[in-house]
C-alpha cells in the first residue's frame, strides 16, 4: 500500500436489532490497529468517530419511508451522511479510508463518500445479501438493506444520501451468501448484480471466485470497495458478529480472499470498511483482533 490510510469508526447500532456493535470501532482499535498497519509501512491516521445518536434518544420511526418500514431512518441518514463527507474528503486526499463500523447500515456512507465524482465497484463479503427493502424486510432493520439503499431500489431511489448514482449493478459482486429472505432472494436473482453463495465456493474454490468478484468490480470503474461483514466468516472463526450464520469462511480462506483483494484490485481500491463486530458476544476479543489481521491482508501483507 503505497497511499495513506485514513482510519473513521462509525459506531452504529441503530440499523440491527442486537446491541453491542456500537463497540465494534473501538474493539478494533484496542485489537493494535495502529500498531499492525504501520508496522507494514502504511501512513497510518485516525480520524476518530462519527457521532452516533443513543436509540434511546432516538425516534425508530422518525423519517419513516412512505411505505415499509425502516426503522430509525432518519438518524441513519444523518449519520451516512456526515460519514460520506469524511470518506470522500479522505478519497479526495489521496488516501484509503477504511471505516469501523458498527452496523452494516454505515455502507450507504462509506459508499456514499467513495463514490462520489467517480464510477465505483463493490465487492461485498457476507452471509446476508442486505437486498432488503422497507416493503420487503421483515425486520425493518436498515443494515439488512444497504446495497438496496445504494443501488437505488424501492423507496431509496428518492433518496439523495442512500443512492449512490455512480453505482452500476453490474459492477456489484457479493461474496459468501448463505442467509437470505425469500423476497430477497428473488429480488437478487433478478437482479444485475453478480453473487456467489457458499455453495458456489464449495464448488469453485474461494480464490477464483473472489478473482472473479474483483474482476466484475472493477469491469469499467474508476475504483473499487471493499466492504467485509465479520459475519461472512464462520462463527468458529468469528464468534462475536451481529447475525453468526454456520457454514461460512474458514481462518485462512478470510485471508487468502483478502490477500487477493489486494493483489487483484491493487491500485483500484478505494475504500474498505469491516462491519459487525460485536464485542459483547466474543471471546476475548478474537473477532477484532481478526479484523485487525484481515484489515492488514487487504491493505497487501503477505506470508512472504
Amino acid at each position: 500500500m503505497n497511499r495513506p490510510v485514513r482510519v473513521f469508526g462509525a459506531p452504529m447500532d441503530l440499523g440491527a436489532d442486537r446491541r453491542g456493535v456500537d463497540m465494534g470501532p473501538s474493539a478494533i482499535r484496542y485489537a493494535g490497529l495502529a500498531e499492525e498497519l504501520p508496522s507494514l509501512g502504511i501512513d497510518y491516521e485516525d480520524g476518530g468517530d462519527v457521532a452516533v445518536p443513543s436509540p434511546e434518544r432516538t425516534e425508530p420511526d422518525a423519517g419513516r419511508p412512505r411505505e415499509g418500514r425502516a426503522k430509525y431512518l432518519g438518524a441513519t441518514e444523518r449519520v451516512c451522511r456526515d460519514l460520506a463527507d469524511e470518506v470522500a474528503g479522505a478519497v479526495d486526499g489521496g488516501a484509503v479510508p477504511l471505516v469501523l463500523g458498527g452496523d452494516h447500515s454505515i455502507a450507504i456512507g462509506t459508499v456514499g463518500g467513495a463514490a462520489r465524482d467517480r464510477d465505483l465497484g463493490i465487492v461485498w463479503f457476507d452471509a446476508h445479501g442486505d437486498f432488503n427493502t422497507p416493503t420487503t424486510s421483515p425486520s425493518g432493520n436498515v443494515h439488512g438493506m444497504s446495497v438496496a439503499a445504494i443501488l437505488g431500489r424501492g423507496s431509496f431511489a428518492d433518496s439523495d444520501w442512500a443512492q449512490a448514482r455512480t453505482v452500476d449493478p453490474e459492477n456489484v459482486a457479493m461474496v459468501g451468501l448463505r442467509d437470505l429472505d425469500d423476497r430477497e432472494r428473488d429480488a437478487l436473482r433478478e437482479s444485475d448484480v453478480t453473487t456467489f453463495s457458499m455453495t458456489d465456493i464449495d464448488q469453485r474454490g474461494l480464490p477464483e471466485v473472489t478473482r472473479e468478484a474483483v474482476d466484475v468490480a472493477t469491469d469499467g470503474t474508476d475504483g473499487v470497495h471493499v466492504s467485509l461483514d465479520m459475519d461472512f466468516l464462520d462463527p468458529t472463526e468469528a464468534p462475536g458478529v451481529g447475525t453468526p450464520v454456520r457454514g461460512g469462511a474458514s481462518y485462512r480462506e478470510g485471508h487468502t480472499a483478502m490477500e487477493l483483494v489486494s493483489r487483484t484490485a491493487g491500485s483500484a481500491l478505494t475504500s474498505l470498511e469491516i462491519v459487525e463486530v460485536n464485542p459483547i458476544l466474543d471471546d476475548h476479543n478474537r473477532t477484532a483482533e481478526l479484523a485487525v489481521e484481515l484489515a492488514a491482508s487487504a491493505l497487501g501483507k503477505r506470508i512472504l
